[in-house]
């Protein structure tokens, strides 16, 4: 029986990643905005011991030609700030991670929101720090033209130093209560930040209590060199880039590395690679299952979503033709890195390159419960992975799918819990409670 134990959560954006999921036969194709769906889902990964529901949030509409938004089912959909918290209330164990914008956001908002979600929930929020890589995001914001990658992420930096202090306010003993005295709170226990920095200037205090987990757990989900050392800095769980396994294991290594180097443990910091799931009965039914929906991705949605990737108009390409040479953008490296990787890889021309990424061009663990067991075991064991944020192609199928017939494979196989650790998302992934900088025990 192996010692390491998976780690899994459940990337919904707030359903799957797939641009044709909503389109599958049986989908639930109106899932990203109705909550009675959302909530099923919820218990569902609950049922099946998840780490974490994991929103990948959006600030934008109008980040693609009409063509293809016309068939997206995301241009809609909840905001974390109201969605996890109602999940909260259904749910006991479940993590409930989303994505807080640190380029068109102000620390003292997603301190707050998060401070209150970790108590509405019983400490079970993590806040995703994402530096927006969408550059019809900033039209949105009051800015004409994106924000420097390397400048995204300097701000990103203090945005964190800002976020962590004002989480630190309060002592976690500080509120008395005493209704004899009439005292309800000690004054010493009392920090103000006074933070003034390049980029903000926030007094502070938080006007929400010190959040149960200490701070929520920390998420990021760059693979560039700058993603990567602010990981090693900062995060206690990384959403990466699903590749090969050789990919993984560099990544791994090199993350871990920083942080030994820094005099951070590499134990408190889980790296979840994306892993898009397909269950079937037998490998040749899960790959008929692929190619149907697959088949269902519009080539305007696939060519768009190639532009995204890349950070440039892609339509203007040839699309019978390999991809040309891609210049530097201020779009997102790692994303951009892993499109020509692939193209490259596995010699696609451009109209391939562009229906591979429509649906899903990262890891994909396609095959039996036993397959993809093996795989996901094997990741584990050889250092890929810490675990996975596991895609489902469509929903409530792959889904259900995945936590009748994956995890009690991988439970059979003693590599995942078969009841949850702790109450809170630090316990059940393994990770200390930060203690409080201005008032150590």
């Amino acid at each position: 029986m192996s010692k390491r134990q998976l780690r899994l959560g459940a990337f919904m954006r707030p359903i799957s990643i797939h641009t044709a999921a909503w389109r599958y036969p049986g989908a639930f194709a109106d899932a990203n905005f109705n909550f009675a769906h959302l909530k099923r889902f919820a218990q569902t990964l609950e049922r099946g011991c998840f780490d974490a529901f994991f929103m990948a949030d959006h600030l934008a509409v109008l980040n693609m030609p009409m063509e293809a938004l016309k068939r997206s089912a995301t241009v809609t959909s909840f905001d974390p700030a109201t969605l996890l918290p109602a999940l909260a209330v259904v749910t006991e164990r479940l993590g409930l991670i989303a994505t807080a914008s640190t380029t068109f956001d102000e620390p003292y908002h997603v301190a707050r929101r998060f401070a209150a979600l970790d108590h509405l929930s019983g400490g079970r929020a993590g806040w995703n720090v994402v530096t927006t890589s969408n550059p019809d995001a900033a039209l949105n914001f009051g800015l004409e033209e994106h924000v420097e990658h390397a400048e995204r992420y300097r701000r990103g930096r203090e945005f964190y130093d800002v976020v962590t202090g004002l989480w630190d306010s309060w002592a976690d003993d500080a509120f008395i209560r005493d209704q004899t005295s009439g005292l309800y709170f000690d004054p010493a226990k009392l920090h103000v930040l006074n933070h003034k920095g390049a980029h903000f200037s926030v007094r502070g205090p938080l006007n929400v209590a010190r959040p149960i987990q200490g701070w929520p757990v920390i998420v990021q989900a760059g693979a560039s060199d700058d993603g990567r050392q602010l990981a090693a800095e900062t995060a206690e769980a990384v959403f990466a880039g699903g590749g090969s396994l050789a990919d993984g294991q560099r990544l791994y290594a090199d993350i871990k590395g920083r942080m030994a180097k820094i005099g951070r443990d590499p134990e408190h910091l889980k790296i979840l690679p994306g892993a898009f799931v397909v269950v079937g009965e037998s490998l040749d039914e899960a790959r008929d299952k692929r190619a149907k929906l697959d088949s269902l991705v519009h080539y305007d949605s696939a060519i768009a979503a190639l532009s995204i990737a890349l950070g440039t108009d892609a339509s203007k390409f040839d699309p019978d033709k390999p991809l040309p040479e891609i210049p530097e953008s201020n779009a997102s490296k790692s994303g951009r890195e892993r499109a020509i990787a692939t193209a490259k890889r596995d010699n696609l021309t451009v109209r391939q390159l562009a229906q591979r990424l429509g649906g899903y061009g990262g890891l994909g663990m396609v095959g039996t419960p036993a397959m993809i067991a093996d795989q996901m075991q094997e990741w584990l064991e050889s250092r890929g992975s810490d675990g996975f944020n596991v895609m489902f192609p469509f929903l409530p199928e792959g889904l259900d799918d995945f936590v009748d017939k994956v995890v009690p494979e991988l439970q059979r196989r003693g590599i995942f819990r078969r009841a949850y650790e702790g109450k809170t998302l630090r316990e059940n992934l393994g990770l200390p409670r930060i203690e409080n900088r201005f008032f150590p025990r």
